[in-house]
């Protein structure tokens, strides 16, 4: 027994030896390290290594109240509203790691917006696809949602690719509250762009771009189907026609082409800049070139309103076109004035490019004519080109704009800045004589009629003026109190025409013995030179 006792015992010794060795060699589960948030002082302030990455981050934003008031003459249709309100936000993104090449950088920026009223809700933005309006009896036109990826870009080795703001832009309405002085402002369109440094502040930028985004309609004056052509301006998609002379095959004067004036994306615009940064400020010099097209007829009807078939008749081809457009900017720094002052000069000029000279930033973009104000006397054109009806080729309309913006520190929190413009916008004869109210006879001859040849709003060769002034308050870093007031003139560069907010929608049918425009009841109708109007609008907007 003892003996039995004695091995019992000496194998549960041996089996807590063998058991405690086992225990020891097992792994002891340790917990997970806690990933601080480090900054990333690389790249300045607000960067920040996304956790388990080499890359640095910085989130940033806005958000901004808006209200302002706009002259208006009319309350007809969706006019009438003096008063407009904004609401916006603004999330950016900016995500930058170094590389043997340099620094690889994403730049993200979202912009939403809800906005109401006069000047405010924009019809420019929703013909660039950038905001959408509301369909209630009360907020037809009147409210609407901006939803815009501002910008969605990668940098890498001075490659620029995505959407950003189009390099032959230099001033860019920086100093203003909302930016409507006359001069090339595209902060968002889609471009692949290579910048080359020389050392010393120079640098060049070779830049494809999107073309939509510098599109203005060609000048269509007619739509086909009518018994007599009906030459008036459409704005529309589907209803931008030109009329061109078709001819048998002795050459004679048969009928008319109805050519598809609605552009197609077929070359992208190339953009040059060459820049020179320093501590003194900035200079640049830009130019782009821009292609016009045009569609195929897509009607041809006798001078008398009945079809014709395709090919039986010789109708000229709309051949494609190139605009073009050059700008020089200068920015001087001007700190012995006060700390943060600085002096903007511009100046752009361009043929059938008006989108790169800004001729349209204050009265509406995107859109072949638009009036300065509700119920303004007459619409002012952009066009960039017209068909001559005779030729079948296109004239490329001309417009030339400058800008001199001031900015002035009266104390580290009080600011303010003053701003002027002019520009011009002409168009070739041609398109003046014979697109302003044309019809042909049954010789295929162009027949103007005096009232309409001599006080027809179409087409006119207008000048522009706008002016303003602001003042911001920022009691503390990054928070903006601001008003800002401006004025606006267009000019008619010759000539008279009928005043559409006098007489609305009224025709004249003739000339008096004194030369003047009636109506068909032999009533005189007023006609009008200029326009003017103005807005002021104020603003509270706090950065982050």
């Amino acid at each position: 027994m003892k003996l039995v006792k004695s091995l019992l015992l000496g194998s549960a010794a041996g089996l807590t030896v063998i058991a405690g060795a086992q225990a020891a060699d097992l792994p002891i589960k340790k917990a997970a390290p806690v990933e601080y948030v480090r900054i990333c002082s690389a790249y300045g302030a607000g960067f920040f290594f996304i956790p388990g990455t080499d890359t640095c981050l910085r989130v940033s934003g806005r958000a901004r109240f808006e209200a302002g008031y706009s002259q208006g003459y009319t309350r007809s249709g969706n006019n009438g509203d003096l008063m407009g309100y904004r609401g916006l936000g603004r999330l950016n993104l900016d995500a930058r790691t170094q590389t043997a090449y340099g620094t690889l950088r994403a730049f993200v920026r979202f912009e939403l917006a809800s906005r109401t009223g006069a000047y405010l809700t924009s019809g420019t933005q929703n013909r660039a696809a950038n905001g959408f309006f509301g369909l209630g009896v009360d907020t037809f036109g009147r409210s609407q949602q901006y939803v815009n990826v501002d910008k969605a870009f990668i940098q890498f080795a001075g490659l620029t690719a995505g959407r950003a703001a189009s390099f032959y832009d230099f001033y860019a309405h920086d100093f203003e509250i909302i930016g409507t002085s006359l001069g090339s402002d595209v902060s968002s369109t889609n471009l692949l762009a290579y910048t080359a440094t020389f050392g010393n502040g120079f640098s060049a930028t070779l830049s494809v771009e999107d073309p939509i985004f510098r599109k203005t309609p060609l000048f269509g004056t007619a739509t086909a189907g009518n018994a007599a052509s009906s030459f008036a301006v459409f704005t529309a998609a589907t209803a931008n026609v030109s009329p061109v002379i078709a001819t048998n095959a002795a050459g004679v004067p048969i009928g008319e082409a109805f050519y598809d004036l609605r552009q197609t994306s077929r070359m992208p615009d190339f953009v040059g800049a060459l820049r020179y940064d320093a501590a003194w400020g900035s200079a640049q010099l830009s130019a782009a070139v821009h292609e016009l097209n045009a569609g195929n007829a897509s009607t041809v009807l006798t001078f008398g309103g009945a079809g014709i078939a395709a090919g039986s008749v010789l109708t000229p081809r709309v051949n494609t076109e190139y605009g073009w457009a050059v700008q020089g900017g200068l920015k001087i720094n001007t700190p012995f004035i006060a700390a943060g002052d600085a002096l903007y000069l511009q100046g752009s000029y361009g043929e059938g490019a008006q989108l790169y000279t800004g001729y349209s930033s204050y009265i509406g973009s995107y859109t072949a004519s638009a009036g300065n104000t509700q119920g303004s006397q007459f619409a002012t054109f952009f066009t960039d080109a017209a068909v001559n009806p005779v030729t079948g080729k296109m004239e490329l309309s001309t417009s030339w704009t400058v800008v001199g913006s001031f900015l002035h520190y009266w104390t580290p929190e009080w600011r303010s800045a003053v701003i002027g413009s002019y520009g011009e916008m002409t168009f070739g004869k041609t398109s003046r004589n014979l697109l302003g109210a044309l019809n042909f006879n049954g010789l295929g001859n162009p027949v103007n009629s005096p009232a309409t040849s001599v006080f027809s709003a179409a087409l006119r060769d207008t000048s522009q003026i706008v002016v303003g002034a602001n003042i911001i308050w920022s009691p503390v870093k990054d928070l903006d109190i601001g008003v800002e007031g401006l004025y606006n003139r267009v000019d008619l560069k010759g000539g008279a025409v009928i005043d559409q907010n006098k007489a609305p929608g009224v025709a004249a049918v003739g000339l008096n013995a004194a030369g003047l425009p009636v109506a068909a009841n032999g009533a005189v109708l007023p006609t009008a030179k200029s326009a003017d109007t103005f807005n002021i609008r104020m603003r509270v907007q706090r950065d982050f």
